[in-house]
């Protein structure tokens, strides 16, 4: 994470608007693997202006592709795209294998004051995580965010589900809550669970009566991205599916406006 515990804006004015972003980054390369280009999706990223950026299958390390790849940058993915654009990052490592590791990232413009990874993995090969930021925003007392990517099998997803409610329990009841990302959940069954959730709403559910399709990004055909809100509203929700979106991952990014 990078933080200066002594960087609060005490004078700064009260924040009631951001602009928060999720994307599955596909490990930085295009679907099928064909094409290296995080740069791209830097670029793309930055272009959005987001405050909250919710990162899915992003890269910490991986040595055999770090010697194959010219382009392939110096430092994590995630710290690569949050460049000088996002001054905070925290990162969640969830599948570990011999030439390194990938997971879900946060990277934001407002002080990550703590940050933790909630291992949710159920059983067999398949590693993830929850990856919970507690952040300084100013005019609130706490902001949490939730980075999500959960199981591609259906029971694990509904523990996972289950471990997710649990965690916002937890968390004081009047705090504002941001969770996004790759939920998996093409039979909506998750949605259902977490609607029963009078406290949760969906924003592209709100506002245009169903999950976004995302999935594949060239023709989505499945509803797999997600954002979800706790004492906030969101507003002008969009689904990012205009080249050069199309070309940059599997899954199509969303963004929406929060209001606190």
């Amino acid at each position: 994470m990078s933080s200066d515990p002594k960087r609060h804006a005490v004078d700064a004015p009260d924040i009631h608007r951001m602009r928060v972003l999720t994307v599955n980054t596909h490990k930085g390369f295009t679907a099928l693997n064909r094409r290296f280009i995080l740069p791209e999706l830097r670029e793309a990223v930055r272009s959005t202006s987001a405050d909250l950026v919710f990162l899915q299958e992003v890269v910490g390390e991986h040595e055999r592709h770090s010697s194959r790849y010219n382009e392939w940058p110096q430092t994590s993915q995630y710290e690569f795209l949050a460049d000088s654009m996002w001054s905070d990052f925290a990162y969640g490592r969830n599948a570990v294998y011999p030439d390194g590791h990938h997971g879900n990232a946060l990277l934001s413009k407002y002080p990550i004051r703590e940050y933790r990874n909630l291992d949710v993995s159920i059983t067999g090969p398949e590693r993830r995580g929850l990856l919970h930021c507690v952040l300084d925003v100013p005019g609130h007392a706490e902001v949490h965010a939730i980075c999500v990517h959960l199981s591609l099998l259906e029971s694990h997803r509904q523990l996972q589900l289950q471990l997710l409610c649990q965690l916002l329990e937890s968390l004081p009841e009047d705090a504002p809550v941001i969770i996004a990302g790759d939920f998996n959940d093409w039979q909506l069954q998750g949605n259902a669970t977490l609607a029963r959730r009078d406290y949760l709403h969906e924003a592209f559910e709100r506002h245009h009566g169903r999950p976004a399709k995302t999935y594949p990004a060239r023709f989505p055909l499945l509803r797999l991205d997600r954002i979800y809100l706790r004492n906030a509203s969101s507003h002008d929700p969009q689904i990012l599916g205009n080249k050069p979106w199309t070309h940059l991952s599997d899954h199509l990014p969303l963004a929406v406006e929060v209001h606190l």
